[in-house]
């Protein structure tokens, strides 16, 4: 009877219609979380639209589709876990077409100019004057290639680093959606079968995503020794709007390259306000427009004007019409002026009130930058750049520390955070069912604690070897959820320490508050620790039961059982805390966080100005 039933079961159909609801139709970002789904389950899962059927396990193939709002599909689940698969991808589904926003269209200024003007839709606003000059890349070729199996390890490791370092901004979604759109097997059984999708997608409403196709190819040809690069004609001597012709395409992947080079603007003559580059050139803040009127830039130096808060572009301006985008480009930057310009000033808020505002740092580069842009302090050092790619030597390790803690008076370091989203090349962790809930944090350095104990040896060198004997090193243990695991923790440092002979009068322990359960011991915690930090994306997952990387299941940051859990904390706490979660970096939440007496806040470099402004406003 059992063996019955189990055949029956594995020849089970269930075929259900769905219907795409969104504006934006069902395209790459929610196609890669439903694929992501879809591969849980132990059935076989085809989508059928327009007499096509499609697996469900292949971002490519859906994409193919061209899936747009109103268009209706089957969705047939057959095998073992059929219905499971069926009730939950259709709830997905539902969910991702609701929680996918429009990106509505910017309105546009009304300004009149006295020359003739080109129209354009504005991408992102802003003013630009330069020099117009076609984009063109050049093609060149180096030695060390890699071969395509490693050269698609680097790139998906790559976009795996860039989702995680811009977790807090909403372009993250596009690197997910590429590693899922990589991990296809368009990419990994047959390389030459990228340009036979990419005529598949060609004339259809998700045409735009080509782009996606071509930047992957990209970046996985510059690992096999293919380089393909922009170069202004006279470097960063003049400023430049870059026209980006109907040959020629702008890459997601090239977007941010242009904010290293004198770029003011850039004009694209075909693509789409909802593409990733048009997501990436707002992100950026880059003047940008789509036009598609014909733009001739024939190589000779004059300077032309791109008002993309009007959506146009003016080839030959007067001097009154210099004058008039002069003024308007002043109007915008005293407004962005006056907050850099008080960035090292002392933040306090009307009545008074002294507010640290510290940055959470990636690297050293992100450590200088937000040096420049008035960082109090490092409220959150991430150290899990030095060993994402390879093993890193206790050397490497120091040199890199001392180099950050350099910079500032005071630094908070966070040990290896390893587990949940994040694993390591040369260490297995056993797959786990639930790895947000096993074994990650502290609990895997206490697993693997050769390499615990090599970190925090490069950090106390690091310590030993600065200037100053002013600074105050924190080490901030993540994961902590008992007094057993910081008190063990602490005194694996002890002995690092004693048995190296260092010091550890300038250093002090304390943890990431990001488990429920910290808040429920916090008497016997105060005995022990020297200060707290305030995780609030993982205190959120945890505190709700939702992991904070699925695609549709989300949680109100102003949430007021978050407020209360936060507000409890802070009553509770007898040491310094300090809040290093995105929530600190939202304005909304500013004016909250002051009135339960949260003084320390650690945000995002880029953040920091503004957020310094804020606050003396309140």
């Amino acid at each position: 009877m059992n063996f019955l039933k189990k055949l029956f079961n594995t020849k089970t159909t269930i075929i259900t219609t769905l219907t795409v609801t969104s504006s934006n139709g069902f395209h790459l970002r929610p196609i890669a979380k439903f694929v992501t789904e879809a591969k849980k389950f132990d059935a076989t899962i085809i989508l059928k639209a327009n007499g096509k059927e499609v697996l469900a396990t292949q971002v490519p193939k859906i994409l193919s589709l061209s899936l747009e709002k109103g268009d209706i599909f089957e969705l047939k689940c057959k095998g073992k876990e059929a219905k499971e698969a069926t009730k939950q991808l259709s709830k997905l589904f539902n969910e991702l077409m609701q929680s996918d926003k429009e990106i509505e269209n910017i309105e546009q200024e009304n300004e009149e100019y006295e020359a003739q003007s080109i129209k354009g839709i504005t991408i992102s606003k802003g003013i630009g004057i330069g020099v117009p000059i076609s984009y063109y890349k050049e093609k060149t070729y180096k030695k060390d290639a890699l071969s395509l199996k490693e050269a698609l390890k680097r790139t998906a490791k790559d976009l795996e680093e860039l989702y995680k370092n811009n977790q807090e901004k909403d372009e993250a979604e596009i690197f997910l959606a590429q590693k899922s759109l990589l991990e296809s097997e368009v990419f990994q059984k047959d390389f030459k079968n990228i340009d036979k999708e990419i005529e598949n997608l060609k004339g259809g409403k998700f045409q735009s995503r080509i782009a996606d196709y071509r930047d992957l190819k990209q970046r996985i040809e510059s690992y096999m020794g293919v380089n393909n690069e922009f170069i202004p004609p006279n470097g960063d001597e003049d400023s430049y709007i870059v026209v980006v012709d109907e040959k020629e395409e702008l890459l997601p992947s090239e977007v941010e390259a242009l904010t290293k080079l004198n770029i003011v603007g850039v004009i694209l003559q075909k693509g789409s306000t909802t593409s990733h580059v048009a997501i990436l050139l707002r992100s950026f803040n880059i003047p940008s427009i789509i036009s598609s009127e014909q733009i001739t830039t024939t190589g000779e130096y004059f300077y032309s004007i791109l008002d993309a808060n009007s959506g146009q572009l003016i080839l030959v301006p007067t001097e009154e019409d210099f004058k008039k985008a002069r003024k308007k480009a002043q109007k915008n930057k005293e407004k962005e002026a006056k907050s850099y310009k008080k960035r090292f000033k002392t933040t306090k808020t009307k009545d008074g009130k002294s507010v640290k505002v510290l940055a959470n740092i990636t690297d050293l580069n992100s450590a200088k930058e937000a040096k420049e842009l008035g960082a109090d302090g490092v409220g959150l050092l991430r150290t899990e750049f030095l060993f994402t790619k390879a093993k890193p030597s206790i050397e490497e390790q120091t040199q890199t520390y001392k180099s950050i803690f350099e910079l500032f008076d005071e630094v908070t370091v966070r040990t290896l955070d390893i587990g949940g989203d994040k694993s390591l090349p040369y260490i297995e962790i056993p797959k786990e069912d639930n790895p947000f809930l096993g074994l990650r944090g502290i609990r895997f350095s206490l697993q693997e604690q050769t390499l615990f104990k090599e970190q925090l040896l490069a950090i106390f060198k690091a310590v030993g070897s600065i200037s100053s004997n002013e600074k105050t090193i924190k080490i901030m243990f993540p994961m902590i959820s008992t007094t057993q695991e910081f008190t063990e923790a602490k005194n694996i440092a002890k002995t690092v320490a004693k048995a190296n002979n260092i010091n550890l009068t300038n250093i002090q322990f304390g943890i990431m508050l990001e488990v429920p359960s910290v808040i429920f011991g916090l008497k016997e915690f105060n005995k022990l620790v020297d200060f707290y930090s305030i995780g609030s994306n993982d205190l959120t997952q945890y505190l709700f039961a939702i992991e904070r990387t699925h695609p549709t299941l989300t949680v109100d940051p102003l949430s007021p059982l978050l407020l209360l859990a936060l507000e409890q904390i802070r009553k509770g706490v007898e040491k310094p805390i300090s809040i290093c979660g995105e929530l600190a970096g939202l304005e909304v939440a500013t004016q909250k966080l002051l009135s339960m007496n949260y003084t320390t806040l650690s945000v995002s470099a880029k953040l920091i100005p503004n957020l310094k402004e804020s606050i003396r406003n309140v």
